[in-house]
């Protein structure tokens, strides 16, 4: 899809990755871009620097992702591409992960892109043409080393986005998922663990290949091209793979032993 001239929605859109996302949109000459995210403060300050429309939501509440549906139809007549960008790191670990914090990250991580997709998808299907990208994580595909709700809600965003790439993707829809290890964002500001073992890119070099995916409707999109070759292993050797990650955890482990005895 043509990005000029489009009307786009980019959530979590007020910092990181989404506020590249943004950037890259309105620099590739988009019609109408609109930031949304959680923070009013840093709405404001994005909005401002972009010269932007902004719109504050929770994007796991339904009613409220109903509403911008609303607000955009309004605004701009539609929504063209939307990008549903926002997620959290939520609790690392596994058992001192409370059910809060278990609903807590699914309901932003995974039913933020189902609402999204729901309520975003009709007016798409009514003129056939549309676009959604949904940001998941290389965690998606490989695993997070000691963070199972990451682990699990990323893979779910990224088995949603298949899902509707299957469904859709014959009826007009474009569908890419976006799966980078560590990047530039305040969420990794105190460090990337293993997810950066590959280096750290930053958000621009990661909205640069959504643009360059959401152009040629590719849909996984992947800025660290070391993921590839590891899905390869894992597909190839799931044993063998699952061995090496179990090498990694160990590493890891350590590590996080000895900083904490220091």
């Amino acid at each position: 899809m043509d990005v000029k001239g489009k009307r786009v929605v980019v959530t979590g859109g007020a910092s990181g990755i989404g506020k590249a996302l943004a950037k890259a949109f309105i620099n590739e000459e988009a019609e109408y871009v609109l930031i949304v995210d959680v923070s009013k403060e840093n709405l404001a300050n994005t909005k401002v620097e972009l010269d932007c429309d902004a719109y504050q939501i929770d994007v796991s509440k339904e009613e409220e992702i109903k509403a911008l549906v609303s607000y955009m139809d309004e605004k701009a007549g539609g929504i063209d591409i939307f990008c549903s960008n926002a997620g959290i790191g939520g609790v690392p670990g596994f058992f001192e992960v409370t059910t809060e914090d278990w609903q807590n990250i699914w309901d932003i991580n995974v039913v933020g892109h189902i609402h999204a997709a729901k309520h975003v998808m009709p007016q798409m299907l009514e003129r056939g043409s549309g676009y959604l990208m949904n940001t998941a994580s290389a965690a998606g595909l490989l695993t997070q080393i000691g963070s199972a709700p990451y682990s699990v809600t990323k893979a779910a965003a990224l088995s949603l986005a298949e899902w509707l790439k299957i469904t859709y993707g014959e009826k007009g829809i474009g569908v890419s998922c976006l799966c980078p290890q560590a990047v530039e964002t305040p969420m990794t500001a105190q460090g990337a663990g293993t997810a950066g073992v590959d280096g750290m890119i930053s958000a621009d070099e990661c909205a640069a290949d959504v643009i360059d995916a959401i152009k040629k409707d590719r849909f996984l999109v992947t800025p660290h091209k070391e993921v590839l070759e590891y899905i390869q292993r894992k597909s190839s050797d799931y044993d063998r793979w699952i061995s090496g990650m179990q090498r990694l955890q160990k590493k890891f482990e350590d590590f996080y032993n000895k900083f904490n005895s220091s």
